[in-house]
């Protein structure tokens, strides 16, 4: 007998549900990387000076994670992003790693997140600071970038490269601007595919100069510091309303972070408290950053996570989200937050591992070791951490020896690649 229109319609029906159900499965994803902002930049954890709405909207409606580390410098933390592989692994231990002579990661050795999600079918694009990854963005996987090339100096620069193109801007333009417009064009023309946008921000790096918002006649320096945490901030909220506008919102997993702490001289109070450490170095301070993840109707809102989250998690957790295969025989160091996104429990990392050239450390929630062998009570972080010595030792300290040395023992950093030059390469500029 053959089967009724009502049942064709239904099987169809059925069919159509699930491939809906298969293309929401697939969200996109846009990672917005600030450039050395540590937690003490953003009001909603806790800045006692700094003001950032459109950012606090995010936690707001989102999820905030309240103990996230990079590495404490703008390369190691960009290269640990986008591989999920520790330094030591990769090579990508200072800034000048990346060098064609250096140890650092190099495109044909090494995975990366736009590599994997383009196995998953998603277009990938790259706006903004680039350089101490090295080489270009496609060679990493990004179908379309636009970045400031090292030769044409920073950001404030007249020319920036695009799709491997030098362009030289009209005058009087703002760069941050030009990155922002190519971000919101590209995720106008891939609205109709999955698309994954790595928006890596100057923001906030010095020197600090004027934005187009800034009093006119002020000179630039320390002054423009709040000048350009407000820019910053604003142009966060004009992504936000651009994927609104788009009918991208509730399809889109939004991530805000740093790639390390606050540079010197701006660290700031955070609740009446200076944190400990800043920019480049092995202190909280130093590799501490703000992270929020927005996902509308996945992601719950105004919840604040305590579980420890590395850099390194980033590729793990996209790839488990669109359902995207990690590669074969390459030991990733990230662990997958996908349930935390989704407000379940999941299964917190141990610890977290940090590390600047010939200096690393693991932390764990309430201790931390460093390559000495040091031990610190973490307990009234990110404001002091306090040495115990071996002969101070209670239980709970004792115990957290053994479990950190013994990580450290597995991990055995010294082992793995290492920059003959030293650290000096950790330029001030980059």
């Amino acid at each position: 007998m053959k089967p009724s229109l009502f049942v064709l319609l239904s099987v169809a029906l059925c069919i159509f549900s699930g491939l809906s159900r298969a293309a929401d499965a697939k969200p996109n994803i846009v990672f917005i990387l600030a450039d050395d902002l540590g937690i003490d930049g953003v009001s909603c954890y806790g800045s006692d000076r700094h003001k950032t709405p459109n950012i606090d909207q995010l936690a707001t409606s989102g999820t905030r994670f309240q103990t996230c580390y990079a590495a404490p410098l703008c390369g190691p933390s960009r290269c640990l992003l986008m591989t999920g592989r520790y330094a030591f692994r990769t090579g990508g231990l200072t800034n000048g790693s990346w060098r064609p002579k250096g140890p650092g990661a190099k495109s044909g050795q090494e995975w990366s997140i736009a590599k994997v999600l383009k196995q998953s079918g998603y277009v990938t694009g790259q706006a903004g600071k680039w350089r101490q990854v090295g080489e270009t963005p496609h060679d990493w996987g990004f179908d379309e970038y636009i970045t400031d090339p090292l030769a044409a100096g920073w950001y404030w620069k007249d020319t920036y490269e695009k799709n491997g193109q030098m362009v030289n801007a009209p005058a009087g333009s703002y760069n941050p601007d030009i990155i922002q417009a190519f971000s919101i064009d590209f995720m106008t023309r891939h609205k109709d595919e999955p698309f994954f946008l790595y928006y890596a921000m100057h923001f906030v790096h010095k020197p600090t100069q004027h934005t187009p918002d800034s009093a006119a006649g002020a000179p630039d320096g320390p002054g423009r510091y709040e000048d350009n945490i407000a820019y910053m901030d604003k142009q966060v909220g004009e992504i936000v309303a651009a994927l609104e506008k788009l009918g991208l919102r509730g399809k889109t997993l939004v991530v805000f972070s740093g790639d390390n702490g606050t540079a010197q001289p701006y660290p700031s109070p955070v609740h009446g408290r200076m944190i400990n450490g800043w920019k480049g170095t092995m202190l909280e301070g130093g590799s501490r950053v703000p992270y929020i993840a927005n996902w509308p109707g996945v992601t719950p809102a105004g919840k604040v996570n305590q579980d420890l989250v590395s850099f390194a998690d980033q590729l793990p957790t996209f790839a488990e989200i669109v359902g995207a295969k990690l590669p074969e025989g390459v030991k990733i160091d990230g662990q997958s937050i996908a349930p935390q996104l989704r407000g379940e429990a999941g299964k917190p990392r141990e610890w977290a591992y940090a590390q600047l050239g010939q200096r690393w450390f693991v932390r764990e929630p309430g201790w931390k070791m460093n390559e000495k062998g040091e031990l610190f009570d973490m307990s009234d972080a990110p404001y002091v951490e306090k040495p115990v010595a071996p002969e101070a030792d209670t239980d709970a300290s004792k115990a957290a020896r053994t479990r950190l040395t013994a990580a450290l023992a597995n991990l055995n950093p010294a082992k793995g690649k290492a920059d003959a030059r030293g650290e000096k390469l950790e330029a001030v500029g980059e």
